[in-house]
This record gives structure tokens, sequence and C-alpha cells, in this order.
């Protein structure tokens, strides 16, 4: 079982800053994939990034060239951070970890607002 704990978050003008931290707990050992997803009201949960547990990174294309992910697996912990917010990007994010066997956990989400 591994648990996550989301921080960051909340109300941020256009073209500002999001930095949001994820820490697991638990059976952290095997993780394969940190990352994040996000879900807006109608919407699909989409990817927004992820990082393997060997230290390869991925933004999704909506975010691409706005979007950091960093990984410390020391602490089992995975970071975000998207510049030049619009306000496309608010939405509820979700921090998600896989394991080698493919189970998957999700943290309870955080809002973020995007707005003048």
């Amino acid at each position: 079982q591994v648990q996550l704990v989301e921080s960051g978050g909340g109300l941020v003008q256009p073209g500002g800053s999001l930095r949001l931290s994820c820490a697991a707990s638990g059976s952290t050992l095997r993780l394969r994939f940190m990352g994040w997803y996000r879900q807006g009201p109608g919407n699909k949960r989409e990817l927004v990034a992820i990082a393997t547990n060997d230290g390869q990174t991925h933004c999704a294309e909506s975010v691409w060239g706005r979007c950091t992910i960093s990984r410390d697996n020391a602490k089992s912990s995975v970071y975000l951070e998207i510049n030049n917010l619009k306000p496309e990007d608010s939405s509820d994010y979700y921090c998600y970890a896989e394991d080698f066997e493919g189970a998957e956990s999700w943290a309870q989400g955080t809002k973020v607002t995007v707005s003048s």
C-alpha cells in the first residue's frame, strides 16, 4: 500500500508559476512511476507529467516548454512546476504512483485556479 500526500495549489495569476509537491509513504521502494494528472470540470483525467525511478521524465504537450517534473527517490517525493500559467491550466491536480507490478495509487487531488 502506498499513500500519497500533495501540497501546493490554490489561486495563481495568469503568467505566474505553480509548484506542487507529493510525498509517498508505505511501500515506496518499488515505485516505477510518479507523476501528475489533472482533471477539469467535464473533462477526462489527463497526464501532465511523469517521472520514472531511473530519472526519465516526460511532460505532456499541453504544458510542453512550461513544465518541470523532478523526483527525489530518497524522499519518495515528486515535484511539479508549471510556468507561464494559463486559465486553461485551472484544474484539479492529482499525484499518481505506480509500482513495477502495475498497482496504482492516487492522491486526493489539489485544486489549482489560474485567474486574475
